[in-house]
């Protein structure tokens, strides 16, 4: 779910935080990007005739054509990715995670309802609303991303979090998933859509936590309270107060405990144990690993290794994957050289015209050497 409504009123209150770019504004940048959130997009999006993508012996592949395409389409802008995978949910995420069971017990019935009555168009709509990322999915993805010589990261726990956690430490530029909390979680930059821009013909959003806070005039802290009002996956909320008012009472009151201490309880009745304070602890001091201990590394594609995944048991077209392998790998070979020759800027020796003019009115002076002909001007992330 991530934090409900909240790319809404970024746009509202803080519009200036949002920027709209091409991919290819990219090119050079090391993104962190959420690996479940993807492989669920793929396993909906990757579709023929309403189904997912299956091998002869009915394996589902819609993820592997996922991952592959555009990992290369990214690669081939100059992006540099990492994926990173959730680990284990947090305790507090139980309560979430039930009612996503309990969403899908629903959809079930509904599903079997569409069936028997033979309506295609509601068949399509509960059997994507079924759609799962397993452990299956997960490992798979990984030798993918492995044979193609992209790294990936194996949260402890939240992949946000992770993402979040390497933008901070400065090893990545952007933190790419739709869902907003890595914004809750500390990413300086978050990016949606980046991972279908290009598929759907739509710029990559691309949003700032410091113009976020300014424009909202919060501090991290209450940014974080304010989202934990909103709701997030970790705990409720206080029934009756919409964003409008809840923006309003954390810039009255700062925090969640004086709004409780202030708040008409009988108009808004405070949940029975609400954890805001453990879900807000854990938006401050998620479990992460340290980044130090991160090594990211993008190797070249093995081509025959692909093809022996790929057009085995799973019947991907062999040219196809081999292509895709070539191009990865001049892509990458490409946009590295690219990189390199981007830090150095040769600036030109010759006068403008306008600083021609300039030196005419000024008195003669005796000449002072700077030093050499170029400048270095590096570019981070």
């Amino acid at each position: 779910m991530g934090i409900l409504g909240l790319s809404k009123i970024i746009a509202d209150l803080a519009p200036s935080a949002i920027k709209e770019r091409e991919l290819k504004h990219y090119f050079g940048r090391k993104i962190a990007i959420d690996a479940s959130m993807c492989l669920y997009q793929f396993l909906i999006a990757v579709r023929n005739e309403g189904a997912q993508l299956t091998s002869a012996d009915g394996e589902t592949t819609s993820h592997l054509m996922g991952i592959f395409y555009r990992t290369i389409r990214l690669v081939d802008n100059g992006v540099k990715p990492v994926y990173v995978f959730d680990g284990k949910p947090p305790n507090l995420k139980g309560g979430e995670l039930a009612k996503r069971a309990e969403k899908r017990d629903e959809a079930q019935k509904a599903l079997a309802a569409a069936e028997e009555a033979g309506n295609v168009e509601d068949i399509d709509k509960f059997n994507r609303r079924l759609v799962k990322v397993t452990s299956t999915h997960v490992e798979e993805a990984k030798q993918l991303l492995k044979l193609m010589g992209i790294p990936y990261v194996e949260a402890p726990c939240e992949a946000e979090a992770q993402c979040a956690a390497l933008v901070k430490s400065g090893k990545i530029f952007a933190a790419a998933t739709e869902d907003m909390d890595a914004l809750t979680f500390g990413s300086d930059i978050l990016l949606r859509r980046l991972t279908f821009s290009e598929a759907r013909k739509m710029p990559v959003q691309e949003i700032h936590l410091d113009k976020v806070l300014e424009g909202m005039e919060l501090t991290r802290e209450e940014f974080i309270d304010f989202c934990i009002m909103l709701g997030c996956d970790y705990t409720g909320t206080i029934k009756g107060i919409g964003p409008k008012r809840a923006i309003e009472l954390i810039k009255t009151h700062k925090s969640i405990d004086k709004i409780i201490e202030n708040i008409d309880s009988h108009k808004y009745p405070i949940p029975d144990e609400w954890n805001y304070r453990q879900a807000r602890q854990l938006f401050l001091e998620p479990e992460v690993t340290n980044t130090d201990e991160i090594e990211l590394k993008w190797n070249e594609p093995d081509e025959e290794a692909l093809v022996k995944f790929l057009c085995g048991d799973k019947q991907f077209d062999e040219t196809r994957i081999r292509n895709g392998a070539k191009k990865l790998a001049k892509a990458r070979n490409t946009s590295t050289q690219g990189r390199l020759d981007s830090f150095f800027k040769v600036l030109s020796t010759t006068p403008s015209a306008k600083r021609k003019a300039e030196e005419k009115k000024k008195p003669a002076k005796k000449a002072k050497t700077v030093g050499g002909g170029s400048k270095f001007r590096g570019k981070g992330k």
